[in-house]
């Protein structure tokens, strides 16, 4: 067997009575985890679920959530976790991208999946727990899936209108969780805090690590990270060794002071990605964690979870600037100024990565995959297809790599070229400034600085004065909280859109 499932069934022989996963209902060892997902993948194939097909699941990210997951994979199926809390209309538009075969739920969404599925079949999980396994039904599906099928579907926004569904297959995962694991040197005594929906995938690591392991992963409430406190208890509650999160959610914990309410001292490993960690907010977690390992990730969904780390250096004065780093094995990462290759130290290129982790493509999508997976402009002797990221980094004299925004955050303005990342670093570097972001109105032609912090739009102007031209220092936007995506990342489209929904005056 050539997939994934492998891990739960390695973990269920080797530690059947450990708890395999946690969440506020429901706590699961891996002998009950295998057990369910085998009937719940029994029911998927007696329903008529075939290998390769897709199958959404709409309900909470839970214990139940993954139970269905590693179903469908018994199936042969791919998963595609849908958040009830999305708008109607997106979920509208990924079921029609995917044409599934069923969508999975729960009782607690039954009437909401029955809406959505404009016909389909619906399967609720209290029916399909209650089928009984059939081994040799199992045996034979699993026996026909080879490791390039896919694995999941993970949806991001499309520049179309349409959202995009990145497909990874179980190969990009299995080898990119076996370096992980070897990297970072997990081990089945830890217990993994997953921070991320079940649609984001950085919480294919918590959930693929912790079963590669037979680790424990505790999947955390999407409610709690607006109660900072009654995250930090639950944290330490479940004596919580391992954080694989995005950046805002560990700012949201040092914006409101948490770690002077308690530590969540068993954490033994911090790695944070999704996007530019704030210094000032992680000199603050290594100084109440001072025995952790504190590691920066980088990667786009497209590449499985990540393809650049960097171990932070406690002693090192990163000046603003922490790299992210080089190339996990097995993943070539090179930059491209256009066909030509980028090797000078601070010679800016566009990231580019090939490699087992490169996604299958765009589901139901070949025109978008055709522009976004291409040919390696770098030879033309046979097919090597390479994924450009549009992030543009350099090198640094050590061989590193350091980002430096995206092609689309490099705009032009009064006849200057300006990287949006190189103001907002600015912004950060003043001490009452919490978090920061600029974008740009294309419309208007103007910059807007949006921040959260205790001093005042003139105040930092008159900071930012002292290390921006005057044509880099933006329009400033005080506000109490900056507004977040899904996925955890500062809401750059939102905030724009907010100055141009007003009306000129």
């Amino acid at each position: 067997m050539h997939a994934t499932i492998t891990y739960l069934e390695r973990a269920a022989q080797r530690c059947p009575q450990k708890t395999a996963v946690i969440d506020e209902q429901t706590s699961l060892t891996y002998q009950d985890l295998r057990s369910l997902a085998r009937r719940c993948g029994t029911s998927l194939i007696r329903a008529g679920v075939q290998r390769k097909q897709p199958v959404p699941v709409l309900m909470e990210k839970s214990a139940r959530a993954l139970t269905l997951f590693l179903g469908i994979q018994y199936a042969g199926g791919f998963y595609v976790f849908l958040d009830p809390e999305l708008p109607e209309g997106r979920l509208t538009k990924i079921l029609e991208l995917l044409d599934p075969p069923a969508l999975l739920s729960d009782e607690a969404h039954a009437a909401q999946a029955e809406a959505l599925a404009q016909g389909r079949p619906v399967h609720l999980y209290e029916q399909m727990e209650a089928v009984a396994e059939e081994e040799d039904l199992l045996s034979e599906r699993t026996a026909q899936c080879i490791d390039t099928d896919p694995l999941y579907a993970n949806f991001t926004s499309g520049s179309t209108g349409v959202p995009k569904g990145v497909l990874v297959s179980h190969r990009s995962v299995l080898d990119f969780i076996s370096v992980f694991t070897e990297t970072f040197g997990f081990s089945s005594e830890d217990v993994f805090a997953n921070q991320a929906p079940f649609d984001f995938d950085v919480s294919v690591k918590d959930i693929y690590t912790s079963l590669y392991c037979g680790a424990t992963l505790v999947v955390i409430p999407r409610r709690l990270f607006s109660r900072p406190a009654e995250l930090l208890d639950y944290l330490c509650a479940h004596e919580v060794t391992i954080l694989i999160w995005a950046v805002s959610a560990l700012c949201l914990i040092t914006t409101f002071h948490g770690l002077d309410y308690k530590v969540p001292g068993q954490v033994r490993k911090v790695l944070f990605s999704g996007e530019v960690m704030p210094e000032k907010h992680l000199r603050q977690w290594m100084e109440k964690l001072p025995e952790a390992e504190f590691v920066n990730l980088y990667g786009p969904t497209e590449i499985t979870c990540n393809c650049t780390y960097h171990r932070i250096d406690r002693n090192r004065d990163y000046q603003g600037t922490i790299p992210i780093g080089r190339p996990f094995a097995n993943e070539e990462v090179f930059l491209l100024d256009g066909a030509q290759k980028v090797c000078a130290p601070e010679q800016v290129g566009e990231i580019c990565v090939s490699g087992t982790a490169l996604a299958l493509g765009y589901y139901n999508s070949p025109e978008q995959t055709a522009k976004a997976f291409v040919q390696n402009p770098l030879q033309d002797k046979y097919p090597e297809i390479i994924y450009r990221t549009g992030d543009l980094a350099c090198y640094n004299e050590a061989g590193e790599l350091v980002f430096r925004g995206r092609k689309d955050f490099q705009i032009k303005y009064q006849g200057h070229r300006i990287e949006l990342e190189e103001i907002e670093r600015a912004m950060m570097e003043h001490p009452k400034v919490r978090r920061a972001v600029c974008v740009f109105d294309a419309q208007k032609s103007r910059l807007y600085g949006f921040y959260a912090g205790d001093v005042d739009e003139a105040g930092l102007a008159d900071a930012l004065s002292t290390s921006l031209a005057v044509w880099q220092i933006p329009k400033l936007k005080q506000l109490e909280d900056l507004p977040m995506t899904r996925n955890g990342k500062i809401d750059r489209k939102a905030l724009l859109e907010s100055v141009q929904r007003r009306p000129r005056r």
